[in-house]
């Protein structure tokens, strides 16, 4: 079913490339308005004209910030508020994979940085525009490796003990402990939080930033048995888009399908302590 989105203002974080590009032009072409979020001016822009060729809708735009940087992502929502009123759809797909342990310009772990405090940061950062556009909905790619997540609250940031899918994991684990607790606090308000597994896809994820020639091996092999990104976005665009989940929230999908997440990602109480923490290091208190 093809779904008019027109007169929508949909943002995409980690849209310059994958699944994240993909969500944007399959979301273009429903006639919304289309704002991606990536950190090269020139890379971001040329994505931009490129989805305007691709769909014929002229109303793609840009903002800029590295979420792994916690002033840029204060910078991207005060950008976003200065030039939009309303968010109605926020797709948070920004996500690396790291080698080796590397740090922000905040200091903190990377991985922790982009793929959780990159989601958690901005969503609060622009929820009062959000909640100001209800009906509304956030969506959170996360993974199926999340069952494999472990979190060790006393080594968040794995200074201790680092690997790339144990702090990856961890991350995924995290994006949907944070859709479920963001869904409860937002009960009543007309604004939805889903997380999505999107499927092994075939792209250069994990391979971008790490120069291992394994990494590009093993990712060249994985490829093999990927799907697309036509299809890895489907789930994403579903979400973001579809009448059928209009109300749905604190869920998990794959395959544009419900699924029981991890009993480890209902856990009301990691959730808390996840959120608590988070706001800690952020150094952000909304009330929600």
């Amino acid at each position: 079913m093809t779904v008019d989105m027109s007169g929508k203002i949909v943002m995409v974080t980690g849209a310059t490339a994958g699944i994240g590009l993909q969500t944007a032009k399959d979301i273009a072409k429903m006639n919304a308005k289309v704002v991606i979020v990536g950190r090269n001016p020139q890379k971001t822009e040329g994505v931009v004209a490129d989805i305007k060729r691709e769909t014929g809708n002229q109303n793609v735009e840009y903002l800029l910030a590295d979420l792994s940087s916690l002033a840029d992502m204060r910078q991207l929502a005060d950008d976003y508020k200065a030039k939009y009123d309303r968010l109605d759809v926020l797709v948070n797909n920004v996500g690396a994979m790291m080698t080796t342990r590397q740090e922000t310009v905040d200091g903190l772990e990377m991985t922790f940085a982009l793929n959780h405090l990159g989601y958690f940061l901005p969503t609060l950062l622009l929820l009062d525009v959000i909640k100001s556009s209800a009906p509304a909905r956030i969506v959170n790619v996360s993974s199926s490796l999340h069952s494999n997540g472990e979190i060790d609250f006393d080594n968040i940031e794995l200074k201790q003990g680092y690997g790339s899918f144990k702090a990856y994991n961890a991350t995924k684990l995290m994006n949907v402990l944070f859709t479920n607790e963001l869904a409860r606090r937002l009960e009543g308000s007309n604004v939805t939080v889903n997380a999505l597994h999107p499927g092994l896809v075939a792209s250069n994820f994990a391979v971008t930033n790490n120069k291992n020639p394994l990494n590009r091996i093993m990712r060249m092999g994985l490829n093999l048995f990927a799907i697309s990104l036509e299809e890895g976005a489907k789930t994403s665009v579903y979400l973001a888009t579809s009448p059928a989940v209009e109300g749905v929230t604190g869920k998990y999908f794959e395959k544009s399908a419900e699924k029981r997440a991890s009993e480890s990602s209902h856990n009301e109480a990691d959730a808390k302590r996840l959120w608590q923490l988070s706001e800690e290091i952020t150094g952000l208190t909304v009330s929600v």
